[in-house]
């Protein structure tokens, strides 16, 4: 009988694997497991039924640790906190919270916001403005037409990245070494954003991409002359093979991550931000967050090459996109302490459910 697809049951899975997408998977992550045992007092008992079903959950906890060889990203799941129900739905509270706030700069960009150097970028549902304190030398933010960042729709969000698209391209006329464009949705305070009224950031940045863009290109470079096999192929081949893998439109193609940078990571791999199946694909994640697996804070940022050739060879790296829930908005506990920051992801969702709720959505 072949193993359950769960995270918990993820050395399993690997080795009910055909040879051939054993060895693809091995060559990529490492992967192994352990149980974390504990005796609780019976004083504890009826808090811990009343938390995790049972005792026995809590006496012995299946814990898989995954980490990606290529790149060194590692995440830690334990069955215990992976196998709790996910919420769905919007939350009301939250909705008003949003409406309250309208009335911001942002809901008239033209004159609460300042333009960059070369102007504005505008679209059918967003128009650019200049961030006030800058990332770096070129710094904009795509300001959304809709006040509550959730309303979005899959023709809102082409719109959204076109129009940051487009903005990159007009900070590249503007100074020809500002080529590596990096763009990112932080939504809602939870995942970054100061501001409610939706938006997104996009940036511009000279003499070599962002460290972890880069170190990403030279990863996947150096894997191409060690295995003679491309890196981004490979990657969706191993969480295919296991379950995780998905296409969207154009054969765009997307996994749940076996190492997240924290709960509910999907990544989305297509040929370049000018794609249109792209961006559709973008969207429909995004929906299918949204509504199927109740998120409503996050985090998206797209790694794509530069807008001109550079002295660097990325002839073999495409665009890949990620998207991260950043929890309950209303929480006041933090979802990254010192394991995050500097060991490795713990995460709480499994990703073989993330890939089950969201893979019809983006087939369609």
């Amino acid at each position: 009988m072949a193993p359950e697809k769960r995270i918990t049951n993820l050395p399993a899975l690997t080795q009910d694997l055909s040879s051939a997408d054993r060895a693809v998977v091995e060559r990529v992550f490492d992967v192994s497991a352990t149980v974390g045992r504990l005796d609780p007092p019976e004083t504890m008992n009826a808090w811990i039924e009343e938390s995790f079903g049972s005792i026995d959950a809590v006496r012995e906890q299946e814990i898989v640790k995954v980490t990606n060889l290529v790149t060194l990203e590692g995440a830690i799941f334990n069955g215990l906190r992976a196998s709790r129900p996910t919420d769905t739905g919007t939350d009301t509270d939250l909705e008003e919270e949003i409406s309250e706030t309208e009335g911001d700069p942002f809901c008239n960009p033209e004159e609460g916001t300042p333009a960059d150097v070369f102007g504005r970028v505008r679209g059918r549902h967003s128009t650019t403005a200049s961030n006030i304190a800058k990332y770096d030398g070129f710094h904009g933010v795509i300001v959304f037409d809709d006040h509550n960042p959730l309303h979005f729709t899959p023709e809102k969000v082409d719109d959204y990245i076109t129009v940051g698209l487009n903005w990159g391209r007009k900070a590249l006329e503007t100074d020809p070494e500002a080529r590596y464009f990096f763009l990112m949705w932080n939504c809602l305070w939870r995942a970054g954003g100061s501001i409610i009224h939706g938006h997104a950031q996009v940036t511009a940045t000279r003499h070599m991409h962002y460290p972890k863009v880069e170190r990403l290109r030279r990863a996947a470079a150096l894997y191409a002359v060690e295995h003679g096999s491309d890196y981004f192929d490979d990657l969706y081949r191993a969480h295919d093979a296991l379950g995780l893998g998905f296409t969207g439109p154009d054969d765009v193609q997307g996994f749940a991550s076996l190492t997240p940078i924290k709960d509910k990571e999907v990544v989305l791999i297509g040929e370049s931000m000018e794609d249109e199946d792209l961006r559709r694909a973008v969207a429909g994640a995004l929906e299918g967050y949204v509504e199927k697996l109740g998120v409503s804070t996050f985090n998206v940022a797209f790694y794509t090459p530069p807008l001109e050739p550079a002295g660097e060879d990325w002839s073999n790296f495409p665009t890949v996109v990620y998207l991260v829930d950043r929890g309950d908005p209303a929480s006041r506990t933090s979802d990254m302490g010192a394991m995050e920051l500097y060991a490795a992801s713990v995460v709480a969702s499994d990703p073989f459910r993330v890939a089950e709720t969201l893979r019809d959505g983006l087939s369609a």
